[in-house]
């Protein structure tokens, strides 16, 4: 037990925890008459979690639970030390493959592609190399545990990394890892955004120009993602009724959102200039622009259409990753990203704002002005309303005004 203390310690348990946890690994191993050196399954643990409930509260159960899984991680880290490498690049690889393919089939995003991949060789690099063929349910949760308690990752990221590896047990292994699902969870960290008042957000907008000044003014002006801008086609934006289409947000979800009036006139300008750049591809016969993979399908000839066509197209050519065609992509991200940067660096700003910070002040500014936090969900296109709460927090009017008692004489 003294190297399993060592390990907490260096793991930053707090101290004053630690014998406590230790106790309860003494108590389970003694309740299934079994080696402290010995793995026990999720099915052990929950009988013993079982034995306790009868005598404990319910706050002991879950530290005693919290506590096996720590020890169950520790045991398996010591397996996995003790492991020799083995050559098993060429499964890996094999594998790596399958699961693009899979997620091709599956109509998933280039983004979700890469960011599911990433989690494989991770996992991958975490397991010193075992053979893919060998990894069980228990591999899945000892990774897990290891973002929590030695990433220190968030509860979202751990999310993440649980869905993608999930989806690569399931649909590239085949097997049923659903009894093994019982990593330690990651703390969730409830933190309040970024926000910019007007005066903030006009002196960024005075240090850009031209069409990145005109992305940012929508991003802050309709509260879209950064994603949700870069995607948008010349048939999801409204004139007549003052609105811009969504199309595939966050959770593949389509909503509406408005178009602010003081960007109309630009935005009509830009477009133009758009349509000079669609006319040329038009006339040197560029495929077309990305489709989903549906739409391409069934409409071949869509993506060289001027409805279909980007709002804010790249300047130059890039090749598709999926499809190795060379085509006109949108605007790369970083770009926009560096020139709101520049521009923030520029106005002396010392909060620490990115672009997600003008879709913050969106939300904030609109509860300031009035509105309520059902328009502004609909807006932002938040699927669970505490998600849109966290901005009542920062838009309170009257916190402003309160006067600390040291002022107050």
């Amino acid at each position: 037990m003294k190297k399993f203390q060592k390990f907490l310690t260096a793991n930053n348990i707090q101290s004053k925890y630690i014998p406590y946890y230790i106790n309860w690994i003494k108590k389970c191993y003694s309740y299934l008459k079994l080696s402290v050196s010995h793995k026990i399954n999720n099915h052990q643990k929950d009988q013993f979690l079982d034995y306790l409930s009868t005598q404990y509260e319910d706050w002991q159960v879950r530290q005693a639970d919290y506590a096996i899984k720590l020890y169950q991680y520790y045991l398996s880290q010591k397996e996995n030390k003790a492991m020799p490498k083995k050559e098993t690049q060429e499964e890996w690889t094999w594998f790596e493959k399958e699961t693009a393919r899979i997620l091709r089939l599956k109509h998933m995003s280039y983004r979700t592609e890469k960011t599911y991949l990433s989690w494989v060789r991770r996992l991958k690099l975490f397991l010193n190399e075992k053979s893919p063929y060998e990894l069980n349910g228990s591999d899945l949760q000892d990774f897990l545990t290891h973002l929590a308690i030695e990433r220190k990752v968030s509860s979202s990221t751990q999310n993440q990394a649980l869905n993608a590896l999930v989806f690569f047990f399931r649909h590239v292994l085949k097997k049923n890892i659903e009894p093994y699902i019982d990593a330690v969870k990651a703390k969730q960290r409830r933190r309040i955004p970024v926000v910019l008042t007007k005066a903030e957000i006009n002196r960024i907008l005075d240090n850009m120009n031209g069409t990145y000044k005109l992305m940012a003014m929508i991003i802050y002006g309709s509260g879209l993602r950064l994603s949700e801008c870069l995607r948008l086609r010349i048939k999801d934006i409204d004139f007549e009724k003052g609105l811009i289409i969504i199309r595939s947000g966050k959770g593949d979800e389509d909503r509406i959102s408005i178009l602010p009036e003081s960007v109309k006139e630009k935005l009509l300008e830009h477009i133009d200039k758009v349509r000079d750049i669609w006319k040329e591809d038009r006339r040197n016969n560029i495929p077309g622009v990305f489709l989903p993979d549906a739409l391409s399908r069934k409409y071949p000839y869509a993506g060289k259409r001027w409805e279909w066509f980007w709002l804010f197209p790249s300047k130059s050519l890039s090749v598709d990753p999926k499809t190795k065609t060379v085509r006109r992509h949108h605007v790369y991200s970083g770009s926009l990203q560096r020139a709101f940067r520049i521009a923030v660096e520029k106005a002396g700003i010392t909060k620490p704002a990115t672009i997600c910070t003008l879709r913050h002040s969106f939300a904030t500014h609109l509860l300031e002005a009035g509105y309520d936090v059902r328009t502004v969900q609909k807006l932002l296109g938040h699927k669970h309303i505490q998600t849109t709460m966290i901005y009542t927090h920062i838009a309170g009017k009257d916190l402003t005004q309160v006067k600390s008692p040291l002022d107050i004489v």
